[in-house]
């Protein structure tokens, strides 16, 4: 393609500087059509490639929500996960206990003479099984087993590992994480944890099973309204209704709406559990207020994490606090 010129007057005209500049601009110049190499046509450079979302501006302004220069990058190692659950202390410094509900009952204050709903708890021949060090495991936790089970039902595996901790099979057998070497040296393994492991007053936080209601409604699972009883409604009283949005939701139903399904079975911790009186002979700890589960469920007891940890000796079974000494004496007293 040549370069065109537009027609000029056939007069002889005097033109200035700035009116040949205009003509200039009015030249129509040849397109240069960019080649498969750059390397053949001087004048053509390679196109810039720019991966990503670029900024507007060249100097984008400061944001005001991110100027903290002077704080730390958070990390995802092991390590730095362990650290900051240190620094904010919710690491219990001892482990709990595994208990199984016995029911609900209540009591009176003797001096308001209030009514309250208690929960009793019973312990049931816990010992420690396991200890999990930060070198070993990654963290430290401490691996407690409660009730017995028949030898006969237990695999090899966990005959070995009962055989090696010197305790006998147990039915249940979970870990109770705490903050470093301390709390593994308070509860050595093969010690005995009894009801004296909480103190009266003290809060407990306890996490159990809650009970399966199987596959139910809407109105039921989740306290919907349900459909009118009357104006043409048949059938269809306690259905859901319809469950997509409008026509901007992309008619499509948005992941977590709430819909018929299972209810239950799910994992639930009660925080801040009030212990009321605890009895070592029989193994019994009386908290106050609701556990979530069935009577015979399973409840993880351990130190509330919201409150105050408790003034408590650190020792388990070395000096016969919740030993075999106090097991003993226990026992004689009940006779």
């Amino acid at each position: 393609m040549t370069s065109k010129i537009l027609p000029l007057p056939s007069q002889s005209l005097t033109f200035s500087s700035s009116h040949t500049q205009l003509l200039h601009q009015f030249t129509l110049r040849p397109r240069i059509r960019p080649s498969v190499h750059p390397s053949t046509n001087p004048r053509q450079t390679p196109q810039r490639r720019h991966m990503g979302i670029r900024s507007l501006t060249k100097n984008p302004h400061h944001s005001r929500f991110n100027n903290n220069t002077s704080a730390t990058p958070l990390f995802s190692s092991p390590r730095a996960a362990l650290q900051r659950k240190l620094d904010a202390d919710v690491l219990p410094l001892r482990p709990g206990a595994l208990a199984t509900k016995s029911g609900m009952s209540s009591i009176f204050d003797p001096q308001t003479g209030t009514r309250s709903a208690v929960t009793i708890l019973q312990l049931d021949r816990v010992q420690v099984t396991h200890h999990k060090t930060r070198k070993r495991e990654g963290y430290f936790a401490v691996q407690v087993g409660s009730g017995a089970k028949t030898v006969d039902n237990v695999t090899k595996p966990l005959l070995g590992h009962f055989a090696s901790a010197g305790t006998p099979a147990k039915r249940h057998v979970r870990e109770f994480r705490v903050r470093g070497q301390a709390g593994l040296d308070g509860a050595p393994v093969g010690s005995w944890i009894t009801a004296s492991h909480f103190l009266p007053g003290q809060y407990v936080d306890a996490q159990s099973v809650s009970k399966g209601k199987g596959f139910q409604g809407v109105m039921k699972r989740w306290g919907m309204h349900g459909q009118d009883r009357s104006h043409g409604v048949s059938l269809a009283h306690r259905s859901m209704g319809s469950a997509g949005p409008g026509q901007g939701g992309g008619s499509r139903v948005y992941p977590g709406k709430k819909m018929a399904g299972n209810m239950g079975a799910e994992v639930r911790t009660q925080q801040a559990l009030k212990v009321v009186s605890v009895d070592v002979g029989s193994g019994m700890v009386v908290v106050k207020g609701a556990v979530s589960g069935p009577r015979g469920g399973l409840v993880k007891l351990r130190d509330a994490v919201k409150k105050r940890w408790p003034e408590v000796p650190t020792a388990v079974a070395a000096e016969g606090v919740g030993g075999e000494k106090e097991l003993a004496a226990a026992a004689a007293a009940a006779a």
